[in-house]
């Protein structure tokens, strides 16, 4: 009875502070929300980003404080069957309504969102102008959600953003004492890699990631798997993770739940949607997990964006009665393809097109998978060509040593055999170890060619 008094005036005196801070002025929330995709396939990024954004404006964030990134080419796409709505759940509202266009096609850059964070408007290229102008009292959130890699997450426009210049910004934002804290979640595949190893203790920076530093995140609400989405829809709806703490943001009271408390109940229906799952993870600064969701996130409002299929969740046990299935990200796009091809009327020009652009993705998968498969036997010999480019380093240990060597790794791949597009980038690590074990760039170039040489000339053959 004693210890249940005792929480109940942590509790209290906790909102009693939150709610001066509101008044007072003292500390202003401010919000990055960055969805790194473009095309209609993709359609679950933007969706995301929209939901977080109504979820903020919600809890009390000013539109001057949340910046938002994204391409910006779902709404109004002709694929989409309901023009100008976007929906992140199969009976959801409209979250597309009033988000601010900030950076928009051409300006979803990686230079342009380490400008925002770090509050640097000469650092723009197009945009809105708005950056992140926080001072030593300030709260930062930033969301990301789009395809990834191992130490890289995806922009649909200029350089992807690798893992060190995304640390080296977070490090120079502390510098400046710009910040009082700041909390981060990512939705992407091996979005741990990005922090493992590499973020540092003490820059009062608290972050979640969708999947630990080797496995993929998932997509959810998609054609053909439970819960079934509007017929209309030919593609996935919203991803797991991210629905996961955007619903539970809907529900719960962000003046009483903490940051933990949400890690617990995202990482419960993550890891539990039924074959296919991904482990939840934490970085950063654990200790800022005790803080209430409201610091970030605002405080709550009804919302009407989840309609009928939000989870039941357990606030005491963090747990989800609801099991969401899903689909691996890498594999999302041919969901979509093949949707497309399915639904197209028999014998049209619509049908034979979509069976293209499928048998298309298809071949460009079986490309990146052999290329990649035969610069480690041209490398490393047959027998350990695998072993080589499939070691995964310890937890705690960078993906790679040498990020410069990364890029031009990378850069030297795609110039002989082509772009590694969202499905290529899984093999990052690939890439990483063949920087890790000492190869050359002149190596590397000469078994590029080697390799995609002998597939060009096998083409042609057939």
């Amino acid at each position: 009875m004693a210890y249940r008094l005792v929480n109940m005036v942590v509790i209290l005196v906790s909102l009693f502070v939150l709610g001066a801070s509101e008044n007072d002025g003292q500390g202003t929330k401010w919000a990055v929300l960055v969805a790194g995709s473009n095309d209609y396939s993709n359609y679950r990024h933007q969706a995301d980003v929209c939901h977080a954004y109504q979820i903020l404006k919600k809890g009390g964030l000013k539109d001057e404080n949340i910046i938002v990134f994204m391409y910006d080419d779902i709404a109004f796409n002709k694929e989409n069957p309901r023009l100008g709505v976007i929906i992140n759940n199969p009976q959801g509202g409209n979250v597309y309504q009033g988000v601010p266009k900030d950076y928009t096609g051409d300006n979803v850059t990686t230079s342009n969102l380490l400008a925002v964070i770090l509050g640097n408007k000469g650092g723009l290229k197009g945009g809105s102008g708005k950056v992140v102008n926080s001072g030593p009292n300030d709260h930062i959130f930033i969301y990301y959600t789009d395809h990834g890699g191992p130490g890289v997450l995806s922009m649909p426009s200029g350089d992807d953003l690798y893992a060190k210049d995304f640390i080296e910004a977070l490090k120079k934002k502390h510098a400046s004492g710009t910040y009082k804290s700041m909390v981060i979640y990512v939705e992407a595949c091996e979005a741990g890699s990005i922090f493992d190893g590499l973020l540092p203790k003490g820059l009062n920076i608290y972050i979640t990631t969708a999947s630990n530093p080797s496995e993929s995140s998932y997509a959810t609400y998609c054609p053909d798997i439970d819960p079934a989405v509007p017929s209309e829809y030919n593609t996935c709806l919203g991803d797991l993770y991210s629905v996961s703490w955007m619903e539970d943001s809907d529900q719960k009271n962000r003046q009483t739940e903490t940051l933990e408390k949400q890690y617990q109940v995202v990482k419960n229906r993550t890891g539990n949607a039924e074959e296919y799952s991904s482990h939840v993870m934490e970085y950063g600064d654990i200790n800022l997990s005790g803080e209430f969701l409201a610091v970030y996130m605002g405080a709550t409002s009804s919302s009407k964006h989840q309609g009928k299929y939000t989870p039941s969740m357990d606030a005491q046990e963090g747990s989800s009665t609801y099991l969401t299935s899903a689909a691996d990200q890498h594999q999302a796009d041919l969901v979509y393809l093949k949707e497309k091809w399915l639904r197209a009327p028999e014998g049209s020009k619509e049908k034979k097109e979509a069976r293209n652009k499928l048998d298309e993705e298809i071949s460009h998968r079986k490309h990146v998978d052999s290329s990649i498969r035969a610069i480690g036997d041209i490398l490393f010999g047959a027998q350990n060509g695998a072993v080589v480019l499939n070691t995964v380093r310890p937890a705690g240990k960078p993906l790679v040593d040498d990020w410069d060597c990364l890029k031009t790794t990378v850069k030297i791949y795609t110039s002989h055999c082509g772009p590694l597009s969202t499905y290529g980038k899984k093999y990052m690590r690939a890439f990483a170890n063949i920087c890790n074990v000492g190869i050359h760039e002149d190596y590397m170039a000469q078994a590029s060619s080697q390799a995609c040489t002998q597939r060009r000339k096998f083409k042609i053959m057939i």
